[in-house]
């Protein structure tokens, strides 16, 4: 039977043994480039939440009379290329790795029941570290999120048959296009701005950030349990395991996937920097087609890493810049959470205050040197074999203690 088949045994050919997080060295490339590659994207979608002490625009930037016209263009390029699509590649490849485990767990022998229970646990430990994100660093946090998924959707994700999850990735898509359209709702400048990183002293942002990300972690699946069904769908398909045998495939999903992204994305991007003036008809329309199409960037990214690793293997393997970009992609979830570290240290009220003075150029720049630390930080782990500490405490929490 092909790896990349479903495969649920009833009678287990081998016995089962203890669970274990996947070794460094078994680990599938792809999925790894794709995301040490856009943490770059989610550093620069998030950092002009940051932003404060300036009338609130559109998606939580600043409005377009409070930016230099520099600021204008790299609004429009985040909004067209960075915002709502680097976290639907992210919510791709949860799914993908969710069904990469399920498989592996059934593999050895593990009974279906057993590898719900693992989904449940895992997603139980990504619902608690979200929760210590969201209320002491980014009310924003979106791995919360993903363990909710886990937890609700274990049964689907680790179905034998694919049916619900075409069902929850065609619903999942319809959903986060509708969603996209409350950015022409009155008073949507002000839902979309933090008012956390606006408290000058820590117990009162560390409250205002509790109620943020509770509401945060109510709505965000409607946004991503579709992305999360079409990564499983793909990783059925072993398309990112496998990348040479779908090379075509994730070059066309790339190539069109992010050109549309760009293109869906633009409309929004010119109304935040205030280069178009439209209605509510005009709003709502940007606001859907750049929701919608932030699916197309998600999946189009993560294609675009697979062909990448195509490309490299033919060349022999990955230069340095590759290594490092998988280094990260290895420890995603604490490049996730450092990133947030350096941001809540310098930005808010609460902290240096910086959100208070920084443009969304400067605070772009902010983002690019943080993901290069996080780079550095990540090639330092990958010389001596470690894993990140976030890593290590999500290992902890799902596996147990090793023996």
């Amino acid at each position: 039977m092909h790896p990349t088949q479903p495969t649920h045994p009833t009678h287990p050919t081998h016995p089962a043994v203890r669970p274990r997080a996947t070794a460094l060295s078994e680990r599938v490339p792809a999925p790894d480039l794709a995301r040490g590659a856009l943490l770059l994207f989610i550093c620069l979608a998030n950092v002009h939440h940051y932003l404060y002490a300036r009338p609130a625009g559109v998606r939580g930037y600043p409005a377009a009379g409070a930016m230099s016209a520099l600021d204008r263009v790299v609004t429009v390029l985040q909004t067209s290329l960075a915002d709502a699509r680097a976290f639907p590649m992210f919510s791709i490849l949860v799914g993908y790795g969710t069904w990469q485990l399920v498989r592996r767990r059934l593999g050895t022998g593990t009974t279906p029941p057993e590898v719900r229970r693992l989904l449940r646990r895992r997603g139980a430990a990504l619902l608690a570290v979200g929760a210590l994100h969201g209320v002491l660093l980014f009310s924003g946090d979106i791995a919360a999120t993903y363990g909710l998924l886990l937890v609700l959707l274990a049964g689907t994700l680790a179905a034998p048959r694919a049916r619900g999850l075409v069902v929850l990735a065609v619903t999942g898509t319809v959903l986060a296009g509708a969603a996209g359209l409350t950015v022409a709702l009155p008073g949507a400048e002000d839902a979309a701005a933090l008012t956390s990183v606006t408290q000058e002293t820590v117990p009162a942002a560390l409250l205002t950030r509790a109620v943020e990300w509770g509401s945060a972690t109510l709505l965000q699946p409607l946004l991503v349990f579709g992305a999360v069904a079409i990564g499983a769908l793909a990783a059925r398909r072993g398309l990112l395991d496998d990348p040479a045998r779908h090379r075509r495939t994730l070059l066309a999903v790339g190539a069109g996937g992010v050109a549309l992204s760009a293109a869906g994305g633009l409309p929004l991007g010119l109304l935040a920097a205030g280069a178009w003036e439209t209605g509510t008809t005009g709003t709502l329309l940007a606001g859907g087609l750049h929701a919608l199409t932030g699916y197309a960037g998600g999946a189009g990214y993560a294609a675009l890493a697979g062909f990448v690793v195509v490309s490299a293997s033919r060349r022999g393997g990955f230069g340095a810049p590759g290594r490092v970009l998988v280094a990260l992609g290895r420890r995603s979830l604490s490049g996730y959470l450092g990133h947030s570290v350096v941001f809540a240290a310098l930005l808010p009220a609460s902290a240096l205050g910086l959100g208070a003075e920084l443009g969304v150029a400067q605070a772009a720049l902010l983002a690019a040197g943080t993901w290069l630390l996080l780079l550095l930080g990540a090639a330092a782990l990958e010389r001596t074999g470690g894993r990140g500490p976030a890593e290590v405490l999500l290992r902890r929490l799902t596996y147990g203690r090793p023996r």
